[in-house]
């Protein structure tokens, strides 16, 4: 039998006389040394009974749903581990594995159970670990679920980025080769000694060709091509080589064969200067076109890193004033990759006549952004999502609306428990809709409820006007 002073050494013991630890120490197996690296408890296997840790030191790890591990806190001789999970008769939610000089006892479940019953002080010392335990779990799932969706919308604006990033580099670089062009027609008419009266009229002819560049409407793909074959038949007809060079740019400026009989009767028909004269006029054209398009790709850029600050609510604190709007829409943007490209459509019904409030920025955009990605997941492809703020009794009131299939009647009572996912293995750690609450109601001192049946879902969020949440 386990002598009574090794026992007197865990804590978990604390209170027993040596009656009582005397029917512990019956019921404990001996003492034993165990080799480093040993598993002696293992993630998602029933418990066996409390590991009773007299000397050395355990380490622990997390098996995550994405296939990876997480370090958790070394255990140090004397102490216990695992009585949580043998009196709440679940898996054990850690793996334990034995570091250097490490002698360990486990006392067998059923007996553990029973004597702990029969002596309280065991039972109340278990109970009072797991408030601490379950929040220290519940943060850590928190963070990797704030991890996991940071990455997934990190990926989708890398992506959103790109795009305008891209074309904004290829405008510039078509940009120098434009202005290339333009620079040496100048310098050729220059060497050429054009006259001035001849000038003048070619610049007129190139502003007409730049005002309808600009007032021309878009036409279809078809419509482009058929008016650039246009335009190359007419440069050929009136003897300009390479015509097909820079025809487009004159085409898509609407430009006709009368303002190119224009130009030629200034510089003459066939001539180089004809050429040079052309080419010029559509190097400028592509050149506007080419800066319009800078323009509007680092617009895209602008609003996308403006979206990501408001998301985040950078610069602002975290306790903040603001308008709930901004956060709906940033987190819109931030999610605009996982929507471009189905058929969902977003329909925005805001009243634009409501205050702005004191809330945590960064962290009710976490709300936005669990309600609206399930809202997704459950559409697919298609399907639409309706945002409707509105005021009601003292607070803002935010619908989620999807038109999906609903939540499943089985599982309606447990969407908002922590570790609880209706999502595939490694899509999801069962934490979001539990953390959108807990920022809702503790943080903000609001409410955060649903419905759902056969025609869809909607999640109603209310944050009072006033705040009341905790600081």
């Amino acid at each position: 039998m386990i002598a009574l002073e090794e026992l007197r050494r865990i804590d978990l013991f604390d209170g027993l006389t040596d009656e009582e630890l005397a029917e512990w120490a019956a019921i404990t197996p001996p003492i034993r040394d165990v080799e480093e690296g040993d598993v002696l408890l293992e993630q998602g296997v029933d418990s066996p009974g409390p590991l009773l840790l007299f000397d050395g030191t355990t380490r622990g790890f997390v098996k995550t749903t994405g296939g990876g591990v997480d370090p958790g806190t070394p255990n140090h001789g004397p102490t216990w581990i695992g009585a949580i999970a043998a009196i709440t008769e679940s898996p054990l939610p850690i793996t334990i594995e034995a570091g250097p000089g490490c002698r360990v006892s486990i006392i067998p479940r059923d007996a553990f159970l029973d004597l702990a019953l029969k002596h309280r002080s065991v039972h109340r010392h278990v109970m009072e670990v797991i408030g601490p335990v379950m929040r220290g779990i519940n943060a850590r799932e928190s963070s990797r679920e704030r991890l996991t969706s940071l990455g997934t919308m990190a990926a989708g604006l890398a992506h959103e980025l790109n795009n305008p990033a891209a074309a904004a580099r290829r405008a510039a670089d078509d940009l120098v080769t434009a202005m290339q062009v333009i620079n040496y027609a100048l310098r050729a008419f220059v060497e050429a000694g054009i006259e001035r009266e001849d000038a003048e009229k070619l610049l007129a002819l190139q502003k007409e060709a730049l005002e309808r560049s600009e007032g021309r409407e878009a036409s279809s793909a078809l419509g482009e091509s058929d008016a650039i074959d246009a335009m190359e038949d007419i440069l050929d007809e009136l003897g300009i080589t390479e015509g097909y060079r820079f025809s487009e740019p004159l085409a898509s400026a609407g430009l006709d064969e009368d303002w190119v009989r224009r130009v030629i009767a200034i510089t003459g028909e066939g001539t180089h200067a004809s050429l040079k004269a052309l080419w010029w006029v559509a190097s400028t054209i592509s050149a506007q076109e080419l800066a319009t398009e800078l323009v509007d790709s680092t617009e895209r850029m602008s609003k996308l890193v403006k979206a990501i600050k408001t998301y985040a609510y950078m610069d602002r604190g975290g306790v903040i004033v603001a308008d709930v709007h901004e956060g709906l829409d940033s987190t819109l943007i931030m999610l605009k990759h996982k929507i471009k490209h189905t058929s969902i459509k977003v329909e925005r019904h805001y009243d634009e006549s409501l205050p702005q409030i004191t809330m945590h920025g960064s962290e009710l955009n976490q709300v936005w952004t669990n309600i609206l990605d399930n809202a997704l997941g459950a559409l697919g492809q298609e399907g639409t999502i309706t945002i409707t703020t509105m005021p009601e009794n003292g607070c803002i009131k935010v619908d989620i609306a999807d038109d999906g299939p609903g939540i499943p009647a089985k599982v309606r009572d447990r969407i908002f428990d922590p570790f609880f996912t209706t999502k595939a293995p490694g899509s999801g750690t069962g934490m979001g809709l539990d953390t959108a609450r807990r920022i809702v109601e503790q943080r903000h001192g609001g409410s955060l409820t649903f419905d759902t049946s056969d025609e869809g879902t909607t999640f109603h969020v209310w944050l009072p006007l006033e705040a009341k949440g905790k600081k």
